[in-house]
């Protein structure tokens, strides 16, 4: 049971979701100084590197006009959803950002609903419906005057943009990955918010502090990384199986806010969360149940 339970496949993903609470962490502490608009475009230039590299590597071949429009799109709402979140992560606390981020997943079902005309089923709608019920409470802990308020309201605009839009991002990347290999999504999901966003950079704020592009050379390769190790543990194991592993960067995220920023999460933040997370795992289970009962088969047997 021990061996299963410690596969390579989840073993993979959890340290995945370490790095990729890692990365946040280190968005937050260098994103104030080093400016976040540099941070952004520095960080999706080296990731187009690397996913380059990658893509020349593996010999892809170079998609139509038609993917290219649609991978154009994907990757300007993949930037807006980039920037909103790290900013939102300079004005909240990690573990605050961490836990409001899962209402994502809430949000693909009307998103779905829209843009591929599936159905939402009344249990997938109640949950969506506990699921904000649970941000609110979490919510509820957090200080609502001083200084800081105004900043922290921007921030979760900034956040909430920010799902919504990655909402529609992950739609979209499922109505594309379907046709298209990972290699070639990872490098326009790189490289179009990198052109976007350096003639902005150079042509409003100037060329960066030269002393921190290390640090975006390793934001780069660490979200890179995230993304290669994500697509090496799912292509060895079941998503149903993987996906519950997400909620862990709330505990890394709780730790690393603790450490570094000498942040201390509220009760209500963990009984938000727990909320929140029981919402998001219905609604990930939900439709794979109903169709367990209508083929009359056990959800281990249907097909991936």
């Amino acid at each position: 049971m021990t061996a299963r339970l410690l596969s390579a496949p989840m073993l993979i993903a959890a340290f995945a979701i370490f790095v990729g609470t890692g990365v946040d962490a280190l968005v937050k502490g260098v994103a104030p100084d080093a400016g976040l608009q540099h941070l952004v475009a520095w960080r999706f230039l080296f990731g187009t590197v690397i996913a380059f590299a990658v893509f020349l590597a593996q010999r892809k071949p170079v998609p139509g006009w038609a993917a290219i429009r649609f991978h154009t799109l994907r990757g300007l709402l993949q930037l807006f959803c980039a920037f909103t979140f790290f900013y939102a992560l300079t004005q909240l606390p990690l573990a605050v950002a961490t836990t409001l981020g899962f209402t994502a997943a809430l949000l693909v079902a009307p998103v779905a609903r829209l843009l591929l005309g599936e159905k939402i089923s009344p249990v997938a709608a109640g949950a969506t419906l506990l699921g904000f019920a649970g941000v609110a409470f979490a919510l509820s802990g957090q200080s609502g005057a001083g200084e800081d308020a105004g900043n922290q309201t921007l921030g979760l605009i900034a956040l909430f943009s920010s799902t919504i839009g990655y909402a529609f991002v992950l739609v979209l990347l499922r109505m594309r990955a379907l046709i298209e290999d990972a290699t070639t999504i990872a490098l326009f999901t790189n490289i179009v918010p990198a052109l976007a966003m350096l003639p902005v950079t150079f042509g409003l704020f100037g060329a960066p502090d030269w002393n921190d592009l290390p640090i975006f050379a390793l934001l780069g390769l660490l979200g890179y990384g995230v993304w290669y190790l994500a697509t090496l543990a799912y292509a060895r194991a079941p998503a149903q199986r993987l996906a519950p592993l997400e909620y862990t960067s709330l505990v890394w995220s709780a730790l690393l806010g603790l450490i570094f920023f000498d942040e201390m999460p509220g009760w209500q933040l963990w009984v938000g969360a727990v909320v929140i997370i029981t919402a998001c795992l219905v609604v990930a289970f939900e439709g794979r149940f109903r169709t367990r009962r209508e083929a009359r088969m056990p959800a281990s047997d249907l097909p991936e």
